[in-house]
């Protein structure tokens, strides 16, 4: 009986931690008027004078772009490859991590680029972001705190806040999960 309710729970949970990487069984928020979803690469027309931005000085708050997400618990990496035919200044797409609209960051690029990729790393209370022009060296560019064992939003995003639109595309989304390093460390000292 034991081994066949823990087969059930571990397809059950296979299952769905595979669906959430599945990016046509993910969710909009803000679902653009034209995409595609394809071989696991999402291509969309990132809709005109849309952004994500928190209070600031310039005194509005916006959440109106494109993001497509599946939620995760637990401790986790998250990877996507991102490309984009920038037009104007402020044309941006990206990986999202959400809990609540509190909190953003974004990587200034001196010239145009062809593609990048981004990582996330969610160990305990923190989350480290990272970027890649090859998948095989990243870079580090912040450590952000975050309240652990609280689900979290993750996917792709992209906004137009100046210009008509432009086109993203979206490849290579995977989560992965970790194990929670309290969890490991409690069980190596009691065996």
């Amino acid at each position: 009986m034991k081994k066949y309710f823990l087969l059930t729970v571990f397809t059950l949970v296979a299952t769905l931690w595979a669906n959430a990487q599945n990016l046509d069984k993910m969710q909009w928020f803000n679902e653009p008027e034209s995409y595609t979803i394809r071989n696991g690469k999402l291509e969309m027309d990132v809709p005109a004078q849309t952004d994500y931005w928190r209070i600031a000085h310039y005194g509005f708050t916006v959440d109106d772009g494109p993001f497509l997400y599946t939620t995760v618990g637990g401790e986790f990496e998250a990877k996507i490859k991102v490309s984009g035919d920038y037009k104007v200044r402020f044309d941006q797409a990206g990986m999202m991590i959400r809990k609540d609209p509190s909190d953003w960051s974004v990587i200034e690029l001196k010239e145009p680029i062809q593609f990048l990729w981004l990582k996330a790393v969610r160990r305990l209370d923190a989350i480290e972001l990272y970027y890649s022009f090859d998948d095989k060296e990243y870079t580090m560019m912040r450590t952000l705190w975050m309240q652990d064992n609280c689900p979290l939003m993750v996917g792709p995003v992209a906004a137009c806040p100046d210009g008509q639109g432009f086109k993203a595309v979206f490849s290579h989304f995977k989560v992965k999960h970790l194990p929670d390093q309290r969890r490991v460390e409690w069980l190596m000292n009691n065996q």
